[in-house]
């Protein structure tokens, strides 16, 4: 019997799909929301209120996770400070919500790498091709700067940096979460969403206060309902809701029959971008799109492929 079969004999059931369409387009349009956000928040500042609607009032009503508590902290400072402030820090000097909803997905990448370095788990062929292709992606996103019209797009290098590091703190955190699972394969995925969400909280705020101009601190009172709205949207549905039926997903099905539908959220955040808000891509960037998608299917292939 295949380890997916073990898992659930079914396959998967309509439900499933569904989780499956609603993480898809919650995490697609998740960037456009944090461009709304950031038009009254600070990086900083949408990264505390983001991960105070992810923990309150869910934090009052939800028992701790039966994991050991460093998990919590590691996950909660690698995936939150770490990935989103970022990626929100990116989104505010110079990167469009399209692009970096494909950038981000090169966490697949980093994943591999930092498995490879700390767990010394051995790489597949398909994920060594698919890394190669993912360089050659990586590459064409840097030829995007030598072209004469890279300005017209919206992005620049430390934008672009700062969306890269984002998406290998990403990875860093997945190595805490499968970590976790090894000691505690049936803890509560909401659980440990919801109480994760609290570390990132007081880092954030510390953040502002030190490097956020002293005429940016009165935001949190002046934010328009739209950037509180965003700051929602990403803490309820960006974090808790998606993060947990995706959790729950891979507890059900084994990791190559879910993983591929990550596919879609690049789809979605570009269409998002240009769609919502008007962005450009330039040729250079859609090579190096083409070149992402292509590394994820590669390594998403099962092995007997």
């Amino acid at each position: 019997m295949r380890k997916a079969d073990a898992l659930n004999p079914r396959g998967f059931t309509s439900r499933d799909y569904l989780a499956a369409l609603a993480v898809i387009v919650i995490w697609g349009i998740n960037f456009v929301v944090m461009k709304y956000g950031l038009q009254s928040f600070t990086p900083f500042q949408l990264g505390a209120a983001r991960y105070f609607f992810a923990a309150f009032p869910l934090i009052f009503f939800i028992a701790r996770p039966a994991l050991p508590f460093k998990f919590v902290v590691l996950y909660g400072l690698f995936q939150g400070v770490g990935q989103f402030g970022f990626v929100f820090t990116a989104l505010h000097v110079g990167m469009t919500a399209a692009l970096a909803s494909v950038l981000m997905q090169t966490q697949v990448f980093f994943t591999a790498i930092i498995g490879w370095l700390v767990l010394h788990e051995r790489l597949q062929r398909a994920q060594i091709l698919g890394l190669v292709l993912a360089g050659l992606a990586i590459g064409c996103f840097v030829l995007h700067f030598t072209d004469q019209s890279a300005a017209l797009v919206g992005v620049t290098v430390l934008g672009f940096a700062l969306c890269l590091c984002g998406a290998s703190l990403w990875a860093a955190s997945n190595i805490v979460a499968r970590k976790a699972q090894s000691v505690n394969a049936d803890y509560s995925a909401l659980a440990f969403v919801v109480w994760t969400s609290i570390i990132p909280i007081v880092p954030f705020v510390v953040l502002s206060y030190v490097f956020d101009a002293p005429s940016a601190r009165g935001n949190w009172f002046s934010a328009s309902l739209i950037a509180i709205g965003a700051a929602a949207f990403l803490g309820l549905l960006g974090s808790s809701l998606a993060y947990t039926l995706w959790t729950q997903l891979l507890k059900r099905h084994s990791a190559n029959r879910v993983a591929p539908f990550s596919l879609g959220v690049p789809v979605v955040g570009l269409t998002a971008g240009m769609w919502l808000l008007g962005e450009q891509v330039s040729r250079w960037q859609w090579a190096g799109i083409a070149f992402v998608i292509a590394a994820l299917g590669v390594s998403f292939l099962p092995r007997s492929k």
